[in-house]
């Protein structure tokens, strides 16, 4: 009996071992054979995103800074912005940074060749100053620098600036107009624009048709109001023609435009389509000879001539006669015929041969030829 009371204790001692010494930490369990080592959690960790420097955020093709300022009142001297609005008869002055600079201004100071405008180079800045200012001037005035390789220069697009500027005057809603009618053609592959331009920028302007009398919608579809432009027609078509003009309100008065014939054109841009003909390809010596040189384009693209013919090296004496005019050909339809005619008196041997000539327009150019021979 004392022997397996004596073994109980031993057996007992060797337990409460165990339990001191392997029993697992508390809220543990042991892990079982192939159990991940790595405990699942559910704790939500913030990702850490690194900081990105201001530089990075920018944009990847910044603003370039227009080198454009306007001299004000006493000297001072400030960036003007993307549009301005002045009151006719203040003298306006740009300068733009740079020791070669190119200026842009509304067509219509050019036009006339105006002494009210001034434009200087000076050794760091470019100079331009308008006095007496009036409404026709509103418009776009733009500066750049030049990179000049001997007498080639090239526009340098990181050296601009440009403010679009109107000019208000009392009793002048709408940017004057040279004429009382004008013309706009309606090509069916570019936009068209009636140049409705006012002068005060917080101006109302509706587009409307004279017969029959109704408000045109520029609904920003097929017809939108641009400021710097007038009404834009963005796909013409023929429904189009007719007899508009504009309406502005402003400061609780009204103001009608001055009216424009829409005008559909058919024949499409390109290089002129150019024909040749000659009086007679076989001439007597002593009788009168003359080559007709003609082109069908668009009604408001301008074509130039030149030829080359067999005396020209030898100073013989011609006469070159150019003229332009419209012709309707149905439909609305209006087309430009443009001609150029060469004409010799008292034709010689030496006029025998070859009559070239070469028509230009902004899109190309078009060579056709025929020959004079003595007979």
């Amino acid at each position: 009996m004392k022997i397996w009371l004596l073994l109980g204790l031993l057996l007992m001692h060797e337990a409460l071992e165990d339990v001191t010494g392997q029993h697992p930490p508390k809220n543990k369990r042991p892990k079982e054979p192939g159990e991940n080592r790595i405990k699942p959690t559910n704790k939500k960790v913030k990702p850490k995103i690194p900081k990105i420097k201001d530089r990075d955020s920018a944009d990847p093709t910044p603003k370039t800074p227009s080198i454009m300022t306007q001299m004000m009142d006493k000297g001072r001297f400030q960036k003007p912005a993307a549009t301005l609005s002045l009151v006719a008869g203040q003298t306006l002055e740009l300068r733009c940074k740079g020791n070669k600079i190119g200026w842009s201004y509304p067509a219509y100071l050019d036009t006339f060749k105006d002494t009210r405008l001034s434009v200087k180079q000076h050794e760091r800045y470019g100079q331009l100053t308008l006095v007496n200012s009036t409404a026709a001037d509103t418009g776009e005035f733009s500066c750049w620098g030049q990179l000049c390789t001997g007498y080639v220069c090239r526009r340098d697009e990181a050296k601009t600036g440009s403010t679009y500027i109107f000019f208000t005057e009392k009793g002048e809603l709408f940017v004057p107009s040279p004429s009382h009618f004008d013309v706009v053609y309606l090509n069916p592959d570019r936009q068209a624009v009636v140049p409705c331009r006012v002068t005060v920028l917080s101006a109302k302007v509706t587009l409307h048709r004279e017969f029959p009398a109704k408000e045109i919608p520029a609904n920003g579809t097929d017809i939108v109001y641009d400021l710097k432009r007038g009404f834009v027609y963005l796909q013409p078509h023929v429904g189009h023609q007719g007899v508009v003009y504009c309406k502005a309100e402003a400061g609780g008065k009204s103001q009608i435009s001055v009216k424009y014939q829409l005008l559909y054109a058919e024949v499409p841009r390109g290089p002129p389509s150019t024909t040749i003909l000659a009086s007679s390809n076989k001439v007597k010596g002593g009788d009168d000879v003359s080559v007709l040189c003609t082109v069908l384009g668009e009604p408001d693209v301008e074509v130039e001539f030149r030829w080359t013919y067999p005396g020209q090296k030898d100073e013989r004496p011609v006469t070159i006669q150019d003229s332009w005019r419209l012709i309707h050909r149905g439909l609305g339809h209006t087309t430009r015929i443009s001609q150029s005619v060469l004409s010799i008196e008292d034709f010689e041997t030496i006029d025998a041969g070859y009559y070239i000539c070469t028509a230009q327009n902004l899109q190309g150019q078009t060579t056709v030829a025929t020959t004079v021979e003595s007979s």
